[in-house]
């Protein structure tokens, strides 16, 4: 979240990616920083067991709302 903040802070829109298992984890990291929004994308919990084919596909199904994440303005 470190990393994230600071590229922030020099105009380089950031997002991440990360399992619902650390929601609550991001959010209080971010609040500490200052953070008021965290650009992130939370996919369902748990990945390391997970096959080549169901990340492709949990990559896939995720593609939207990290373009999102990355393409939106600071304009209203």
């Amino acid at each position: 979240m470190h990393d994230f903040a600071d590229l922030e802070s020099r105009g380089v829109v950031v997002a991440f990616c990360a399992s619902t298992e650390f929601v609550d984890a991001a959010a209080a990291q971010a609040g500490a920083l200052g953070y008021a929004e965290v650009p992130a994308v939370f996919v369902p919990h748990p990945v390391q067991d997970r096959t080549d084919a169901e990340m492709r596909a949990l990559a896939d199904s995720s593609l939207d709302a990290i373009l999102t994440r990355v393409t939106r303005t600071s304009e209203p």
